[in-house]
């Protein structure tokens, strides 16, 4: 090797051990603290959750033992569009990291070239008339950059892409969780309407016979017109209730059809009224959920993106050194190319150094020291609602499951009024209007009772979406790039 090939090879090996040696001007990053309770203020009245109830690893919807449901998961996790756009967007993450980590290398390019060219007789500076001529220029040309990071930049840039990086992964793992769980929801309240249209119909049923009593009282002179226009208008508005809850029901299908990626008129579910009970879902503690949420954990990454922002701020006021060197071969004569009176090489380097830019890099670190300090107040602002969430689910349930007990008695006890209403009415004792409002209270009440029990269904889901289902922020470390040697002789 020539001997200033050598020394412009080592030269640029000692710039790359210094820039690994150098400091890395910028504040360290630590997570700042946020308010985490001891304990949860509503625990509920069911049953506390042994260990084979636990959330499901990565699929949670399984809590609920609905083969059906989780068939649908699956088909949402394969063909949902938001899904694969937040997949896509992981990747891009994933190429800019990779772009950041092409920094640690030198970039080394070559530019062959060849031309033919005649030189023209009344060329200036000839120093008199001259001939025309031609002649050949061959070059071989190579050339090598490389900067050394005495101050951090290229290692911050990198820092700032792979907290990118696992922010993206995060909000994929948040994009998962809110999908799965609005189609869980969804599910349940499509089961909850076929259940309510049940009810109704047989409602519609019970009405129907009640018409044909009063009808057949009616032509017999015992009841009168008006019991009959009163019963067939409690029928006909129990008939539009129908039409209501199956309207209803067609609305959940739909969204239903495209949270699994298909067309809605193509897809349908056959009726199959809910009989799940709310499983019992194991909370855990308040501090979990800083690393259970997916949400929280892309929040909290954003902060370490704005942190590494701050650092490349501070390093635009330091020295920005570059080391070159080229070499290569030029002849007129490609034979003779590459031989060694036809080598050439330079070595060279530049230190540029802010010095007055008009306030430029002053305002970029003030900037981006706001910037940081916004992520903070993002990250507990969302640290704050997760844990209202839970505990909404939590009081929620509480709440519905005492609504669910006292609403059974009320069925009980409007089936009862209901006979007794009848018992009194064939036997002459009251008016028909008895048995009609006996009817539609207990419409009323089996309609509700059968809301609460699609009401504690999704917010069993919703608790285990604010719980951040089985999720863990261990799982986007692996999302990390890191300089390796390979990439030094990667176009």
């Amino acid at each position: 090797m020539d001997p200033w090939l050598r020394v412009g090879f080592c030269a640029l090996l000692a710039g790359t051990l210094l820039a690994s040696s150098a400091c890395t001007v910028g504040p360290g990053y630590k997570r700042p603290t946020a308010a985490v309770p001891d304990m949860w203020k509503g625990e509920g009245p069911w049953q506390a959750a042994v260990p084979k109830d636990a959330i499901p690893k990565g699929a949670w919807w399984q809590l609920f033992h609905d083969a059906e449901l989780d068939q649908l998961e699956q088909e949402l996790l394969q063909a949902n569009q938001s899904l694969t756009a937040a997949r896509d967007r992981l990747s891009q993450a994933r190429s800019q990291a990779r772009i950041a980590s092409s920094a640690y290398f030198p970039a080394v390019s070559a530019d062959p070239s060849g031309q033919r060219e005649e030189v023209a007789a009344n060329r200036p500076f000839a120093g008199g008339e001259l001939p025309p001529f031609t002649q050949n220029n061959f070059t071989v040309p190579f050339s090598v950059s490389y900067e050394l990071d005495l101050f951090g930049r290229v290692r911050r840039n990198l820092e700032a892409a792979n907290a990118s990086l696992q922010e993206s992964a995060a909000t994929l793992e948040n994009v998962r969780l809110v999908l799965t769980a609005e189609l869980a929801a969804d599910y349940f309240n499509l089961r909850e309407l076929d259940r309510e249209a049940g009810v109704v119909r047989q409602s519609v049923e019970i009405q129907q016979k009640g018409l044909d009593l009063v009808n057949r009282r009616h032509e017999g002179g015992v009841a009168n017109g008006l019991e009959v226009a009163q019963q067939a208008a409690l029928l006909d508005s129990t008939a539009t209730q129908l039409q209501l809850v199956l309207q209803q029901r067609a609305q959940y299908e739909h969204a239903i059809a495209a949270l699994t990626g298909k067309s809605a008129s193509a897809f349908s579910l056959a009726d199959a009224p809910l009989n799940n009970a709310p499983p019992a879902i194991p909370t855990g503690v308040p501090s979990e959920i800083l690393q259970r949420r997916p949400d929280v954990a892309a929040s909290e990454r954003q902060m370490a993106y704005e942190n590494a922002q701050v650092g490349l701020a501070m390093a635009a006021f330091y020295p920005h050194i570059t080391l070159s060197g080229g070499g290569g071969w030029q002849s007129r004569d490609i034979a003779s190319l590459i031989t060694a009176p036809s080598a050439m090489w330079s070595l060279g380097g530049d230190l540029l150094q802010p010095i007055f830019d008009g306030g430029r890099n002053r305002a970029n670190l003030a900037l981006s020291r706001a910037a940081y300090d916004e992520s903070v107040a993002n990250y507990r602002e969302g640290v704050l609602e997760a844990f209202q969430q839970v505990e909404d689910g939590l009081s929620g349930l509480a709440l519905l499951n005492q609504a669910a007990k006292t609403q059974k008695a009320a069925v009980a006890d409007s089936r009862r009024a209901l006979d007794i209403a009848n018992d009194r009415y064939v036997g002459g004792l009251t008016t028909y209007l008895d048995v009609i409002t006996a009817q539609s209270t207990l419409l009323s009440n089996e309609r509700l009772a059968t809301q609460l029990l699609g009401q504690q269904m999704t917010t069993s889901v919703y608790l285990v979406k604010a719980l951040g289902g089985a999720w863990d922020a261990s799982e986007i470390r692996r999302e990390q790039v890191k300089p390796a040697l390979v990439q030094a002789v990667q176009p």
